[in-house]
């Protein structure tokens, strides 16, 4: 039998390398702290990321042609357009057409008329918003019915505005609308904040 070779000079003990159990605890730690951050800022930019630019001068003076607002997505998950709500949609779901903004004015079930450059709901004189005199009643010449889940919304330039009283939009249904424009980007005049 052969025998071993005896080392000369100097020998070193040869540790095994193990991982000790509380090594894995701690990785698995950070793994999971940097999922959840990942997916708390995935939700966070899908439902108040997204940024639409204004089209035209309809929504003048709360919002000016080329100015960007963020959209809220989530508030309508669990609540609805209420009178006032500047919302983001695409007309009759057309998914080819560009956003729209405008202010809600109506909500489902109110009835919608524009008498003598006048805005009416369910036959009162709506003097909330700061309209000029209505040139053009559009569908809202004679009495407007809003049906369950329609919204009738209008510019606040209503003047130069393409808005439900428009053949091609008309009354706009909960389910195209996108969110409520809810955060503005500072221009011109207008100041960077909120969107009352």
């Amino acid at each position: 039998m052969a025998k071993k070779k005896k080392r000369r000079g100097l020998t070193f003990y040869e540790k095994e390398n193990k991982v000790k159990p509380g090594i894995w605890k701690e990785v698995f730690n950070y793994a999971f702290y940097i999922v959840t951050v990942i997916l708390i800022a995935f939700v966070l930019v899908f439902l108040f990321g997204m940024r639409v630019s204004t089209i035209g001068v309809s929504m003048e003076p709360t919002l000016t042609h080329g100015q960007e607002v963020f959209v809220n997505r989530i508030s309508y998950l669990m609540f609805q357009p209420k009178v006032g709500d500047v919302v983001v949609f695409r007309p009759n779901g057309n998914e080819k057409s560009h956003y729209y903004i405008k202010r809600v004015v109506a909500t489902p079930g109110d009835t919608v008329q524009v008498k003598n450059g006048t805005l009416y709901v369910n036959n009162e004189e709506v003097t909330v918003f700061d309209y000029d005199k209505i040139e053009n009643a559009g569908l809202a010449e004679n009495a407007y019915l809003l049906g369950e889940k329609e919204f009738f919304v209008m510019g606040d330039n209503c003047n130069n505005s393409e808005d439900s009283r428009s053949g091609n939009i008309g009354s706009v249904h909960r389910d195209d609308i996108v969110g409520r424009a809810w955060f503005r980007f500072a221009k011109e005049n207008i100041p960077l904040g909120l969107i009352d």
